[in-house]
Formats: structure tokens, sequence, C-alpha cells
């Protein structure tokens, strides 16, 4: 089969290739966490340089004991022995299709890269919508449908994958709307795949996380890694949790043979880092705190724009994205500037603007849907002066280099959906 490169590296490689030729741009498609690394974690990295050996299939025992740490500092009692770690969040999520077997339904919007990797592992995704402002999870009444009519055409329906907190969505799903969905898996008997690698980074403390291995612990595997909370997207390490279970060890064996024709062991030196990491001293509990914090109030600024232009958008909860629906100005894309899908309205946008998001139909939507995936995170300054800058200020929206980001987004979204008005100024 024809495998493209994934709809967010590709838009980041388009804005790169702008910058090249001296044109503005942007940067809102590339879900990176767009800060800088914290010295204490540079620190631990270079410490462990000499590691040169392969190490355990699974990861060493120091990043083993210290993730089952972290899972259950969150109310997830977690052994050692139920951890593996592998180089990214993403290629564990992908090695577990197989490992698990059969077709997989996830949610409509969702991941890029969950239906690709569907596709990639033989299998065929089942694309169940969300709730109203609950993304990343599969609404449980329709799961049960869409699962019950799968099978009665003969799909082998296996698996479930929810992301809590959501990407594209930036929203939280409510603990009733986690908890129905486990009650269904377990009645459907589906293993649930829980993507939380957003976990931390919910804007307000007091907007509850809930996991579905909370209330299905039998059968629900969690992922996570440290891209988005701390900004190490680029050193590849993740870590899956499997369910203390006859049906968890099974699927860990799978998951352990697999990782061992594909990856051997992930890099030592980076497991010796992330196993300081998951321990999460304080001066690191504090980076994720501003961190967090700064991804809200930008986020929050990148929706009021949206909103004013005429979007309706759901207030952002969590990450760096928003998921803003252009319907309202349909007509006005039309008939001002030819745009009637998700494609147009993202390539007009890129083309004509220099802005780089992703439409509606890279997470598993119709093409004619205007709703856009925008990642907020790389407003935070270019270089990193201006990133610890925007994790220090007060309010960082108020930062020249973001505000003349916020400033362009406005000026571009008044264009777009009111051309006229912009003549007038």
């Amino acid at each position: 089969m024809a495998v493209t490169v994934s709809a967010t590296l590709a838009v980041n490689e388009a804005l790169t290739e702008r910058r090249r030729q001296g044109l503005p741009v942007l940067p809102m498609g590339f879900g990176e966490a767009g800060l800088p690394v914290h010295p204490a974690l540079r620190d631990a990295l270079s410490a462990a340089g000499g590691r040169n050996a392969y190490g355990p299939v699974a990861g060493s025992e120091e990043l083993r004991e210290a993730a089952a740490g972290y899972w259950t500092r969150r109310g997830l009692p977690t052994r050692a022995d139920q951890v593996v770690a592998g180089p990214g969040s993403k290629p564990l999520l992908y090695a577990l299709l197989p490992a698990i077997g059969g077709d997989v339904a996830i949610a409509s919007p969702s991941w890029v890269s969950y239906a690709a990797q569907a596709q990639l592992a033989g299998c065929r995704p089942l694309l169940v919508p969300t709730p109203p402002a609950q993304g990343g999870v599969p609404e449980p009444d329709l799961l049960r449908a869409a699962v019950t009519a799968a099978r009665a055409e003969g799909r082998d329906m296996r698996t479930v994958i929810a992301t809590v907190p959501d990407n594209p969505t930036g929203t939280v799903a409510s603990h009733d709307t986690v908890r129905r969905l486990a009650e269904a898996a377990r009645d459907l008997d589906l293993v649930i795949v829980s993507d939380e690698i957003y976990r931390d980074l919910v804007h307000d403390p007091a907007t509850e996380v809930h996991s579905a291995a909370e209330f299905a612990p039998e059968r629900t595997i969690i992922t996570t890694g440290l891209s988005k909370s701390l900004a190490l997207g680029g050193w590849r390490i993740g870590v899956a949790r499997l369910p203390e279970s006859e049906m968890g060890r099974r699927i860990g064996a799978d998951l352990v043979g697999i990782a061992s024709e594909i990856w051997s062991s992930p890099a030592g030196p980076v497991q010796q880092a992330a196993a300081y990491a998951f321990t999460e001293p304080a001066e690191l509990v504090e980076h994720v705190a501003r961190s967090r914090r700064l991804h809200g109030i930008v986020a929050r600024a990148v929706a009021d724009r949206f909103a004013a232009a005429g979007a309706m958008v759901a207030p952002p909860q969590a990450g760096f994205y928003l998921y803003p629906d252009f319907d309202n100005c349909r007509q006005r894309l039309e008939r001002d500037h030819g745009v009637t899908t998700g494609p147009g309205l993202a390539a007009f946008l890129l083309e004509e603007h220099g802005v780089g998001v992703l439409p509606a139909v890279e997470f598993g939507e119709s093409d004619t849907a205007l709703r856009l995936r925008v990642a907020t995170s790389l407003l935070y300054g270019t270089s990193e002066a201006q990133r610890r800058g925007a994790l220090d200020a007060e309010d960082p929206a108020l930062l020249p280099w973001v505000r003349s980001h916020l400033d362009r987004l406005e000026e571009v979204l008044a264009a777009v959906t009111d051309p006229a008005r912009v003549a007038v100024g």
C-alpha cells in the first residue's frame, strides 16, 4: 500500500519550505510542545552518555519502576512488570495493534495516526463520533451500535482507542463518558487503549482527568510519554501500562516480542533521563506547571480570535490544540474565496496567508467539514531565549513576539471571513 507522510509532519515541512523562500508563516499545524529542555534533563542525559549497550527489550528496571510510580501517584497502583518502554508512545501504539489483533474502533475526530497505523497493521478502523465538546472518546452508545453492526457483518472488533485529554480538540471527556466507555468495552469484550500523553497538561487544576483504567482496569492499556509535558519529542521515549490480568499479561508478552523485532530496546541514555523525569522531582513538577499555564493562556488567546472571526470553538481545556468550525461562515467562504471544503480552507490559509493548520478530514471527518485542527505551541518564539521568556512571563500573550503572532492571526482571520471589513479598515 502507498503510505504518505503524516499530515502533521507534512504541514511542518511545507512551512519550513516557505521560510526558506523568505515568506511569512504562522506555524499552527504541528503538535510540538515548543519549549526548551529543562537543564536538569540535559544533565541527566549527558550523564548517561556512556550507556551504549543494548538493554532489556521492555526497558530498564529503573525506568519501569519510575513509570510505575508515576501511575501509582495518579491513583493507578502499578508494578514495574506491568510497564513496557519504547522509542516514543507512537511506536508503542502501533505495536499494540498486532499484539491485540482484529479491528479497532476510534473516535471521529481523532489523532491522524490512529487510522493510518491501523491500516498499516492490516486492520480496519471503525470511526465513531464523539460527544459534544468531549473529544477523544467514542460516544459509548454509538460505540455499542457500531461494534455490534460491524460484528454482524463479520468484522473482528477487538480494540477501542481513547485519547484523554484529546488531540485534536483540546477537550477532556467527563467522568461519566469515560465510565460509560469502560462499561461498553467490558460488555463488548473490547480492549481499551487509552492514550494519555496530554494528561499532565490540563489547564485548570479543577478539571479532573479520568482514565478508563479506573473503571475497567482488567482491559485498559495506557500509553504516555514525555514529548508533550516536558517537550522531549526529539528524544523518542514512551511507556505503556499493561493491565494486571490474564489479558494484560498475554498482550504484554506479545508486545515485548514485537518490540524485540522492531526496536530491540529504547536508547539507553534517554531511558536514564526518562527514569529521572518519571520520578517527578520538584524542579520538573514546577516546570510542567509553568508549561501548562503557558499553553492555557496562549490557547485561550487563539480561541478568542477564532471566535471573534465567527468560528465556533470549544474552550480549550488541555494541551495546545483547538478545533474551530467555520460552518457559520460557509456561504461567505464560498462567495469570497471559492472555498467549499476543509482541505480547501486549509490550503487557502497556507498558500495565501502562510498559516499552517490541518483540515478535519485528516482526523477522520468528511472533507466537507470546515473544521480545522489548530496547534498553538509554536507561537512561543523562535529561539530558546524567547521560549524561556514565554515560560517566565506573567502574561505571555503580551510578549512582543507572541503578540505579533496573535495580531497576524487576527488580521488573517478577518481577511478570510470578512474581507470587506478589512478593506474598509
